[in-house]
Order: structure tokens, then C-alpha cells, then sequence
């Protein structure tokens, strides 16, 4: 059982190395033959067009057949798999009442018939079979090696099915434009050239890139410099070891220096450079050759070198990383494309040049999304398998309302998302005119419109689009900025820049809300479950002279504007509010003793936490107002990691849970005459804008973004028709019904551009 299971390894291997679709799945059934000494084996694909099964592969059936026999869904043996989603074992398959003979195939002399399905998320892509001629059941030991290598290939056929490679095999057509669909990060469409970026001395994600034969000179003098800079680190930390581990394990640097110096690295490292590649890719491409042969070895100490080969790799690729400027001059609309896209890469692109942004991990609530949507740039996240490395330079066109993006578009495409885009920049224009506009209904109830911000350089921005406040100030933005933790002289200059930009619209600042996905560099928190442990608020009070002395900063310039509201995050129990406002009434005390005459801030809380929403009377006794936090609170009800791209399709704040919650807040709150407002993504969506309107909410907060076009939804209704259509969503059992709802509505009312690409 060891050597079959070994095999396997060493299949899956090959087929990752395998340069297409086609060359993997000879590879899958050619192996499978030997390892499992069978007559046949054989690999079925769905096609979409035609919703049939069609042989692609197989090493035992009449070669012929390949691409030729198709059975419809149900029919047959292999029919029966697909449908049935698990694996079908039988000794004789001739007596079974779904067996279909196929002359075609040859296969008259087989007998035991065992087919398990490929499944990817969900979908069954296809069926892998193996035959032989014996009327028996195949071994558990056997089904157990095919289900487990049809799970490996499952990835392979996504992967090529998102690049278009599976539909080309099917059809026989030769072409290279694709399209993909992840999430929508931020709403938009835009067509550019695709920039590439990577994470530093992060050999997988380093992209191809051809070099002329003026530079192949240059690229090899940088890569050996590199290695001669890594020389010199490995001498360096010998020494620095020498004194704390034994000769023999001192060795081991001397190895390092030997595995640097080797021909098998230097040398094809240069022959691959004088071919073409830059050093960097050329470096890549060396270091997966070396890992590749040491995982393939048998001794498990020798396959563990290969984690040294990485290390290697990685140390020689970050002297060139700093020998390489990120980016090259750029003169056209631009397409930011990496595995994770990040806000400092983000920001180093010219504005006037970035038209889109595409990550491959990451969703609409990732902070470069949050980010693209302030700023109104369309983008596309959670995009798995992104082909990063094949698309450098290539023309993208991105719809950032449905997640999909298309690479090498046709004439067609292109053609079609240049009338959308001209239609958007026509909307655009219409809404400009709602600046100063009043946000009420049709039949004047006005709703505050605020924005949520976190940056000094937002002000003219926000105030700009016609902003009635900040609904959420994100005062972790400068602590994230910095070093160190800011002063308190420091913390106030910044805070006191917002309140008078604003004055006299209100500003709610939120007390520090550090942990979770905003580590501080200075102030690391590393642990499991960081979004269920501690953060926000939690923080704060167990390291009380951090959270006293923001309060301090904040509350001592309040003394210019009065316009100042004070919000505690994540709190999810009585103590934790009765203990903040102890420490605030102890700032507030301090400041009057030091002669500060200060107003007592208006205190509200964040509802981001399930267990909140149950103590809403208790808390509504305590302070002034509520903002619900729809990202975290959507996330934890749902128990949905936002951020994880294998579930991000299953978080949706539209969700019949989260719209229960949030009445229930609603109703509670106005019981006791308080005030609610809801922040986030949530909010700035025109669709559940409406919905939160109906609900009863008093104001909203959003990206700047997306102000106007929520101004525009609300202008458009009269509050009836809105609470009308949310009792109707209110009984609805899917989220999806929702949105189909209100996107309906918005399409009646000729808004349908604020949901979808187009006017």
C-alpha cells in the first residue's frame, strides 16, 4: 500500500509540472495504468454546451474514441457516476441495467467497472474510470488511491476549465483569450493593460518577463551580484553562530554556501537568461527544477532539502528584488494584478494611470478593496487560480459589478464593455449633479448620507461628494502608519484636522480597533482564530493607558467644534461598556482638572457581535447611540471567514438571518429613542441601502464611493414604496430572493447602472 501511495504522490506531482490540460491528463491515465496494473483507464469531461460527457483521455481504450464518445447525463455507467456523485464498483458491468456497450471503444473484454467522480466545489467536473477483464470488485485499497487522485485533478480541470484550456480541447479550437469570475471587490468596468506586481522573495509568484538582448547582459551581472550578496550572508551568520552550535551544525552553512555556488544553479540560472527569461524568472524556474527533483526522491530526509532549496531561492531572489524597481514608467490605463494585492503596492501606481484592480486572494470587505471603492475604481477579487505569471502586459477588460474578468478579450467583448463604459461615465456625470442635493424620498424623509474615512486626505473628497459627516472615523489608521504607538499631542493634532474639516457636521470617531485583520507591526498579535480573539475593544481595556490616552486626544479637541461623537467596537457585553465609560469619565475628569473645559462626549456602540444584539436594552440604558457594523456582524452570524476565498461566496449581508438581526436592533432601540445608523459595505450598496431604509434605520455610512449613487436610489422612492418592498424581503427565505428584489426595483425605476454595468 506504501509504493501505491507513493506512486500517487509522484502522479500528482507530474501533473502539476504538466505544461497544459492535455499533457496532465495522459500523464493521470498512463501512470494509473502501471501503479494499478489495469486494462483501462479513462477520463470523462463535461462540456457545457452541450451538457454531455465526453472522453478525453485514456490509456487502454481504442485511441480513436478519445474526444469522439459522449454520453448523455444518466446514461451508462459513467452517466450513473456523474449523476450520483460517488463512486460505482462492480465486479461485471455487463449485467448492470445502465451499462451501454460502445463498439467504439474496444472494450468488449472488460468486465469490473470502477468510476468515481471529479468534484470541485460542489460540481462534479467529470468521472475518472479504470476497467479490467476479471469479474470482480476492485480493492477499498484501490477505489480509496482513485478518489483521492480524482480529488487532485479536480483542481487541474477548474484551473484549466476558468482558463478556457478545457473548452479548447473539447472543441479543437486553438485560441488564448479567457475569462474568470471571483468577487466583486468595488462596482465599475474598465479595460487596461495588466500590471503585474508580487509579493517580495516570493519565488511562485514571480511573473515571466522577456528580456531584449541589450539587457541579458545586465540581468546576469544582477543575479550573480545576488548570489555573491547571499555568499556573503550565509559567512555572516556562520560567525554569528559559532559561538551557540557545534561544528557539525555550523557545517551545514558550508553546505549552504557549496548548493549556491553549484553549476546545476549558476549555470542554468544564466543558459535560462541568455534564452530570453529575466533573472528573476529565470531564478524561479531553476528552484523548481531543484525542488521538484527532491520531492521526488524516496529517502524522506532528502525530500526534506528541498524546504533549504526554497530558502535558498527566496534569499538570492530578495537581492534582486532590491536591485529591480517595482514598477516601470507607465503612459496608459493600467490593470493592477497580483496573488494578493496590497495597499502599499496599491498606492505606489500613478492614479491617473490605475483603472482596475485584480487579486487573486482577498474579498469586497479586504482592505485594497475597501480602498478601490472609495476612490470609485473597479475591482475583482478572490480570483483562485489567477494565472499571475501569463498575464503580464496582456489587455483586461474588468467587470467589478459581476467579479468576472476577461484577458485577451475579443472584438466582440471589447466592442461591448467600451459602450458600457461610456454609458457609465454618463451616469457618472448625472449623479455630480446630486452634490448638493438633499438625500430625502420622493415624499421628503430625509436620511442622512455620512462617510466612512480614516485619512486627512479624505476631507475635500467626502465634502466633495456632498457628505453630511463621518458615520465611522477609523482612527487606527494613523497607528497603522507609524512605528510606534502616536502620542497623545500627536493623536490630537490629527483628530482635531477632522473635526474642524468637518464642523459643524458630526464626526464619530471609533476608539482604536487594532487585532483581527489589523495587526500593528510594533504591537504584534499572533494567533489562531485572530478574528475571534483579541481585538478591539478587548485590547483597549486590558492595556488601559493606551485606550486613556487616545480618549484624552480626542476628547481635548473637542473643545474647538463640538461635533464630536465618541463609538466603542466590538463590544459584546455590559462589563466591557460600563468599564470603557468608567475610563472615559476618568479622561474627561483629568482634562477638566487640568483646566480643559470640555462638553461630556455623545457615547454610542458598535452592534458587530452576535451577543449584542441581545442586550440592546441593557446598553441602550447606557448610551446615546448604535452603529451596526454590517461586515463583522454579517461575518459572525453567518460564521463566515470574509477574507477566505473558499466560503467568501457564502458571506452575504442580504442574508434573511442579518436583516432579522438588524430590525431587531432597530425596534429595540427606538423603544428607548436612540438613534441607529449602519457602516459598512452594506450600507453602500444602492440595493441594501433601500432595504436598511425600509428597516427604519436613521442614516447610513459608506465609502465616498458610493454616496451618490445611494443618494440617487433613495431620491427615487417614496418611503412607502421602500418600506413596502422590505416587508416583502423581510418574509423571503434566501438572500438571493432579496436581491433580486431590490435590483428589480432599481432596474423599474431606470436605476439599473447603480447594480450593474451600463446606464
Amino acid at each position: 500500500m506504501k509504493n501505491m501511495f507513493d506512486s500517487l504522490r509522484q502522479i500528482v506531482l507530474d501533473v502539476n509540472d504538466a505544461t497544459g490540460l492535455e499533457q496532465a491528463l495522459n500523464i493521470v491515465v498512463r501512470r494509473t495504468r502501471e501503479v494499478l496494473t489495469v486494462a483501462a483507464v479513462s477520463v470523462y469531461f463535461r462540456d457545457e454546451k452541450t451538457d454531455q460527457l465526453v472522453l478525453m483521455a485514456s490509456d487502454g481504450l481504442n485511441p480513436r474514441a478519445i474526444g469522439n464518445i459522449r454520453f448523455e447525463r444518466g446514461m451508462g455507467l459513467v452517466g450513473l457516476v456523474y449523476d450520483r456523485a460517488e463512486p460505482l464498483n462492480i465486479a461485471d458491468a455487463h449485467v448492470h441495467p445502465n451499462y451501454r456497450f460502445v463498439t467504439e471503444t474496444d472494450e468488449a473484454a472488460f468486465h469490473s467497472f470502477l468510476g468515481v467522480p471529479i468534484i470541485q466545489h460542489r460540481n462534479v467536473l467529470g468521472v475518472l474510470v479504470v476497467r479490467r477483464s476479471e469479474k470482480r470488485r476492485f480493492s477499498a485499497m484501490i477505489e480509496t488511491f482513485l478518489v483521492t487522485l480524482a480529488a487532485q485533478l479536480a483542481g487541474a480541470i477548474s484551473y484549466a476549465e476558468k482558463m478556457g484550456e478545457l473548452n479548447r480541447l473539447i472543441d479543437g479550437a486553438d485560441g488564448h483569450s479567457f475569462n474568470m469570475k471571483g468577487l466583486s471587490g468595488s462596482p465599475g468596468v474598465a479595460i487596461g493593460e495588466a500590471l503585474v506586481v508580487f509579493p517580495p522573495a516570493s519565488l511562485d509568484a514571480v511573473p515571466d518577463n522577456a528580456i531584449s538582448e541589450d539587457e541579458i547582459e545586465l540581468q546576469v551581472d544582477a543575479f550573480l551580484s545576488a548570489i555573491d550578496n547571499v555568499e556573503r550572508e550565509y559567512k555572516a551568520l556562520s560567525q554569528h553562530m559559532e559561538s551557540s552550535i557545534s561544528s557539525e551544525e555550523l557545517a551545514l552553512f558550508d553546505v549552504f554556501a557549496l548548493m549556491l555556488k553549484s553549476d546545476t544553479l549558476i549555470d542554468v540560472t544564466i543558459e535560462r537568461i541568455r534564452a530570453g527569461q529575466w533573472a528573476q524568472g529565470a531564478l524561479r524556474e531553476t528552484i523548481a527544477e531543484h525542488v521538484r527533483q527532491f520531492d521526488a526522491m524516496e529517502d524522506a530526509y532528502l525530500r526534506e532539502r528541498a524546504v533549504d532549496i526554497k530558502d535558498l531561492g527566496r534569499r538570492i531572489l530578495m537581492h534582486l528584488q532590491a536591485q529591480q524597481s517595482a514598477y516601470q514608467e507607465i503612459t496608459g490605463p493600467v490593470v493592477l494584478v497580483g496573488e494578493e494585492v496590497t495597499v502599499s503596492q496599491f498606492a505606489e501606481v500613478p492614479m491617473q494611470h490605475l483603472v482596475a484592480i485584480i487579486s487573486s486572494k482577498g474579498s469586497s470587505l479586504s482592505h485594497v478593496a475597501i480602498l478601490s471603492h472609495a476612490l470609485g475604481i473597479p475591482s475583482v477579487m478572490g480570483l483562485d487560480n489567477l494565472p499571475v505569471n501569463r498575464i503580464k502586459g496582456q489587455q483586461i477588460v474588468v467587470d467589478g459589478y459581476s467579479g468576472r474578468i476577461f484577458v485577451k478579450p475579443s472584438a466582440t467583448i471589447l466592442a461591448e464593455f467600451h459602450r458600457l463604459i461610456k454609458e457609465e461615465q454618463a451616469l457618472n456625470a448625472e449623479l455630480r449633479e446630486l452634490v448638493d442635493k438633499p438625500s430625502r424620498t420622493l415624499d421628503g424623509i430625509h436620511i442622512p448620507l455620512h462617510v466612512n474615512t480614516g485619512l486627512l486626505s479624505d476631507i475635500s473628497p467626502s465634502l466633495q461628494s456632498g457628505a453630511e459627516g463621518v458615520g465611522l472615523y477609523r482612527t487606527e489608521i494613523p497607528f497603522l502608519m507609524r512605528d510606534g504607538f502616536p502620542g497623545e499631542d500627536e493623536q490630537a493634532e490629527i483628530y482635531r484636522q477632522v473635526l474642524q474639516g468637518f464642523s459643524p457636521r458630526p464626526v464619530t470617531f471609533r476608539t482604536l480597533d487594532i487585532g483581527g485583520d489589523k495587526a500593528l507591526p510594533y504591537f504584534p498579535v499572533v494567533e489562531d482564530n485572530p478574528f475571534l480573539g483579541w481585538r478591539g475593544i478587548r485590547i483597549m481595556l486590558d492595556h488601559p493607558e493606551i485606550f486613556l490616552a487616545q480618549i484624552r486626544a480626542i476628547l481635548k479637541v473637542n473643545v474647538y467644534q463640538n461635533n464630536l461623537r465618541l463609538m466603542l467596537p466590538m463590544i459584546s457585553d455590559v462589563a466591557e461598556v460600563d468599564e470603557a465609560i468608567g475610563l472615559i469619565k476618568k479622561a474627561h475628569k483629568e482634562l477638566s482638572e487640568e483646566g480643559i473645559d470640555i462638553p461630556y462626549p455623545v457615547i454610542g456602540l458598535m452592534i458587530e457581535v452576535p451577543s449584542a444584539i441581545y442586550q440592546m436594552d441593557a446598553f441602550a440604558r447606557r448610551v446615546d447611540f448604535f452603529s451596526v457594523g454590517s461586515n463583522d456582524l454579517t461575518q459572525y452570524l453567518l460564521a463566515v471567514d470574509r477574507n477566505n476565498k473558499q466560503v467568501a461566496e457564502l458571506y452575504n449581508c442580504l442574508h434573511p438571518s442579518v436583516l432579522h438581526s438588524i430590525r431587531h436592533i432597530v425596534d429595540v432601540a427606538k423603544k428607548h429613542d436612540k438613534p441607529v445608523s449602519v457602516c459598512g459595505e452594506m450600507a453602500g450598496d444602492p440595493a441594501s441601502a433601500l432595504l436598511l431604509v425600509g428597516i427604519g434605520v436613521d442614516s447610513l455610512s459608506m465609502s465616498v464611493g458610493s454616496l451618490l449613487r445611494v443618494k440617487l436610489a433613495i431620491r427615487s422612492f417614496t418611503q412607502a414604496q421602500i418600506e413596502q418592498l422590505c416587508g416583502r424581503a423581510l418574509v423571503m427565505e434566501s438572500a438571493r430572493e432579496v436581491r433580486l428584489l431590490f435590483n428589480e426595483a432599481l432596474e423599474n425605476a431606470g436605476l439599473g447602472g447603480l447594480v450593474r454595468a451600463g446606464k
